[in-house]
């Protein structure tokens, strides 16, 4: 099984090589790791939406496009001679020993939270970072930052005591907001919006979801019902400009009964 995997590994990284070669394509051979960018976060989020799919055929094939893409860098970066696959293997496989002292080394836990607890003291001594916010990627979406940023915080105690205080800041925040409103503080509003927004990204986090997952869950299902007043129309001969805010709010609460009955 392993000379397998060592084999197929090494037969895709020469399918990349021979890719980028002079005479490979013309495509591969212009990617660098800036234009490469977008394709990874694009690649990523197809895969977390085959993961929802549950068809382990599309969530194996999306591994395969995530893989490429770590691939292609490599070879990018090998062919500066900066590192290699092989690098990146050596890297990942050390961090993973090194951040597991409870696996590979002497050092005992008692639950996951401890080794996240401890996971995460070994990365701010290994980083030498200078804050423990260090290291959350500028570029990652709105809520999941501000999911990531609040619990960090939280591991070292910045972090309301309870679930009953972060609903207490939300009527805090809340009242904030209508209160810039009442001002007409376009500014305002949209900065008090924000922090009413942060409080409930904790309140999820606390609850044990996670803001951005919770967000992409209710669009979709805002989505499905959207669509599902097109198609009912649709079927009426009617489309939604015809209609008033009365009357779509009527058809969306029947399709709302009819979820819940089915």
């Amino acid at each position: 099984m392993r000379e397998d995997i060592c084999e197929k590994t090494l037969d895709f990284l020469e399918i990349i090589r021979r890719l980028r070669a002079p005479d490979g394509c013309p495509w591969d051979r212009e990617q660098t790791h800036a234009s490469l960018k977008s394709y990874v976060i694009e690649e990523a989020y197809e895969l977390v939406e085959a993961v929802d799919s549950g068809d382990d055929g599309r969530i194996k094939e999306e591994l395969g496009d995530v893989l490429l893409q770590i691939v292609l860098h490599c070879q990018i970066a090998s062919e500066r001679r900066a590192f290699g696959f092989g690098d990146v293997l050596d890297t990942i496989s050390r961090k993973m020993i090194y951040r597991h002292p409870h696996v590979f080394g002497k050092t005992s836990v008692s639950s996951a939270k401890e080794v996240e607890a401890n996971w995460s003291k070994l990365k701010r001594a290994e980083k030498k970072t200078d804050s423990v916010l260090d290291g959350i990627p500028k570029v990652l979406p709105g809520l999941l930052a501000a999911h990531r940023t609040s619990e960090r915080a939280s591991k070292v105690g910045f972090d309301w005591p309870d679930v009953s205080s972060i609903f207490d800041k939300l009527d805090e925040e809340l009242s904030e907001v209508r209160e810039a409103y009442r001002r007409g503080d376009t500014r305002q509003i949209l900065e008090e919006l924000g922090d009413l927004l942060f409080v409930i990204v904790n309140l999820i986090r606390r609850l044990g979801g996670n803001a951005e997952e919770v967000m992409r869950r209710a669009t979709e299902k805002f989505s499905k019902r959207f669509r599902e007043m097109e198609k009912a129309l649709a079927k009426e001969g009617r489309t939604m400009d015809e209609l008033g805010i009365e009357e779509m709010d009527g058809i969306w609460e029947t399709i709302k009964r009819a979820e819940r009955v089915s």
